[in-house]
């Protein structure tokens, strides 16, 4: 129990709030790839929290919950790769719900690497905390 408790993809590494969400699509840089878009900006905290946006037109809601799960479960197993310090909101593509898993992976991490290498190291926060503007 203590290990599936360890590996559990937290509370307080998700974007749930809409301001939060609409403050990375303001601010954030965006990177595409053949299966993602991916939306960054720093976020002034110890640890980066991740955002999901899969849209109707990737089908019924069974295949969109299926989506969720596996790129849930690729940044759970990966969480310790990504870079502190970042709010990063997910847009998946058409192919992600049948792509092997693997390939999926390794495209998703390449994405998040570029996107995090290339953006400007996360400032501290000045005055008022990101999460909450």
């Amino acid at each position: 129990m203590a290990s599936r408790l360890y590996n559990r993809y937290p509370r307080e590494a998700r974007l749930l709030h809409k301001p939060e969400f609409d403050r990375v699509y303001r601010n954030g840089r965006r990177r595409t790839s053949r299966q993602f878009i991916v939306f960054s900006i720093p976020n002034g905290l110890q640890r980066s929290r991740f955002g999901m946006s899969i849209g109707r037109a990737l089908g019924g809601a069974v295949m969109r919950n299926r989506i969720r799960r596996r790129l849930r479960e690729i940044l759970r197993q990966h969480r310790q790769e990504i870079s502190s310090g970042w709010d990063i909101i997910l847009h998946p593509r058409g192919s992600v719900a049948t792509a092997e898993f693997r390939a999926l992976t390794e495209e998703l991490l390449g994405l998040l690497r570029g996107a995090l290498i290339h953006a400007p190291a996360p400032a501290a926060p000045s005055g008022a905390s990101p999460a909450t503007s």
